[in-house]
């Protein structure tokens, strides 16, 4: 077995070096061999294959259940329908906002990580829920209270399908974003505060990171230089400065609650204009050559800020882009992307910014659509499965109801990636940048950051642990616990080693598990002697996830 894993483990960093190929000297661009529109066409009637790899595009992961409805419906209907399903939201119980972070109580964060595995593994808004997860891996907050965290997660939730205007209005004046940002601490100098200096925290990264980046860029992605082939600049530090001058005057509004202001019992509301005019500066701004008139209150201006952002030639393909890359292909050619930014900016009925129709757009293009035959995809094409997407593949494929849970210094906590912890990335830059390269290559692949050692080493003894630990009798059953039905897995394994590997085929594989991987776990399921059926199917599903093919969603 070892050896087995020792070759899979070579494989697993092969597949970083496979995406290394190709040269490109643009700073935001996107390099791929791919011509343009390739002909591809959205089936009505899609094969199994076909439609296992739309669910794993628009879920957090395949299962039978819905595989068997994406083929039934056909792309552009499963879409529609999510388009229109409620909001699979998060409320928080009261007794957490009431929390006092006595001895004794549960820490607060166990509710924000279990609401978001729990809703990830089992809401049917699968593709609102995949949305609102792509949005905040590059519009983010930092952990925070339990409320705050997860009102800021309703807020991306709710806009994942509105317009991109209305949701930079609501990150704006969200209080976890204003705490984070400092933006609720933004105040103009004036007689009445003359120590007061606008913060321009959250200014820059409204443009660096939200909306329009660094530098310009053409609608398909590639940067703008001038006559001497410099690179062009977005935004000046005036800019910023002037952004941050419009930005002032809100507040967090008062919690009348009556529980502990600590808990953010008060940050399911919105941030509030200052009611004292002073700490609001009314006066002519300009910002990226536009002008923002003198005279305007703070709700009025950031109104204008935004309409100015929408506007901007970046924000199209700097936005589509991102959500390209979460949801289909790290490196999206030109082209793909040239045809996204132009829903972005016009959604066929005059609308920019109408997430739905951008959604739809990158979902349904010939280049997302021309792997869905067999052997079709090109080499550079789809991305590598990050930790928090593998983790719930695994858990969705399993039926798993909510993630499982351990106990870490008399502690109960919810399960998390090694590499990517939900609702908490390092910093306001996330867990990667949606410009990072593969090693020795210009190609973007920004997930591969998070795929190291340590994350590939956590995968290999996934499930195995999580069943039985000698050492922990806490994690005992923990699978059985979370609602996991390994019934079927386990009498497949019992019965023949080629039954268990046509059903691990079938779940994670889209049915087309590569002979060599389907060989080596033949091998490996002949060659050890196996505690139990359920420890050798674990242990044996553990080593087929964890290998090159399952670590790509191409």
């Amino acid at each position: 077995m070892k050896k087995l894993i020792l070759q899979y483990s070579v494989g697993f960093v092969s597949v970083l070096l496979m995406m290394s190929c190709g040269k490109n000297d643009l700073t935001e661009t996107v390099s791929h061999n791919s011509g343009g529109q390739v002909g591809a066409q959205v089936a009505p009637k899609l094969s199994y294959y076909a439609a296992s790899r739309f669910a794993e595009q628009v879920s957090f992961g395949a299962t039978p259940a819905l595989v068997a409805e994406i083929q039934s419906k056909g792309a552009e209907v499963w879409i529609d329908e999510q388009l229109a399903m409620p909001i699979t939201a998060s409320s928080i119980p009261r007794e957490l906002l009431n929390f006092s972070n006595q001895a004794g109580e549960p820490p607060a964060w166990l509710f924000r990580n279990d609401e978001f595995w729990n809703t990830a593994l089992t809401a049917p808004d699968q593709l609102r829920q995949r949305v609102a997860w792509a949005l905040f891996q590059y519009i983010p907050v930092s952990m925070g209270q339990a409320n705050g965290s997860m009102e800021y997660y309703n807020v991306l939730r709710r806009n994942a399908f509105g317009n991109y205007a209305k949701l930079l209005r609501e990150v704006t004046i969200n209080p976890h974003m204003g705490f984070y940002l400092n933006n609720e601490l933004n105040r103009p100098t004036s007689p009445q505060c003359l120590g007061c200096t606008p913060n321009e925290n959250y200014a820059r990264e409204l443009m660096q990171l939200f909306t329009v980046g660094v530098v310009q860029l053409n609608s398909d992605g590639s940067v703008i230089r001038d006559a001497q082939g410099k690179v062009k600049e977005t935004y000046t530090q005036k800019d910023v400065e002037e952004l941050a001058r419009a930005l002032t005057g809100w507040r967090v509004p008062t919690n009348t609650t009556g529980l502990p202001n600590h808990s953010w019992p008060h940050y399911g509301q919105a941030m509030e204009p200052e009611s004292a005019t002073y700490l609001h500066d009314s006066g002519q701004k300009t910002v990226m050559g536009s002008t923002l008139a003198a005279g305007m209150n703070a709700s009025t201006e950031l109104d204008a800020v935004v309409a100015l952002l929408l506007k901007h030639n970046n924000i199209a393909p700097f936005v589509s882009l991102r959500l390209i890359q979460h949801l289909v292909a790290s490196n999206p050619s030109p082209q793909y992307l040239a045809r996204v930014s132009a829903v972005f900016r016009n959604n066929g009925k005059g609308v920019a910014g109408d997430l739905s129709a951008v959604v739809k757009a990158i979902l349904l293009d010939p280049e997302a659509r021309q792997g869905d035959e067999l052997g079709r995809n090109e080499k550079q094409a789809g991305y590598l499965r990050e930790p928090v997407l593998w983790m719930s593949s695994v858990y969705r494929g399993l039926g798993c109801q909510h993630m499982t849970h351990g106990i870490w210094e008399n502690n109960e906590y919810v399960d998390q990636p090694t590499n990517q912890n939900t609702i908490s990335p390092p910093s306001i830059f996330s867990y990667y940048q949606a410009t990072d390269r593969a090693p020795g290559s210009n190609l973007l692949a920004p997930e591969q950051k998070l795929l190291n050692t340590l994350e590939f080493t956590s995968r290999l003894s996934s499930l195995s642990w999580r069943l039985a630990d000698k050492n922990n009798p806490s994690y005992a059953n923990n699978l059985q616990k979370t609602g996991c039905n390994l019934d079927e897995l386990t009498k497949s394994f019992a019965k023949s080693p080629s039954e268990f590997v046509d059903l691990i085929s079938k779940r994670w594989f889209r049915g087309a598990m590569p002979a060599t991987l389907r060989n080596s776990l033949i091998s490996l399921i002949n060659g050890e002697r196996w505690e139990s059926n359920e420890a050798g199917a674990m242990a044996s599903l553990q080593f087929a996830l964890t290998s090159p093919t399952f670590g790509v969603i191409k």
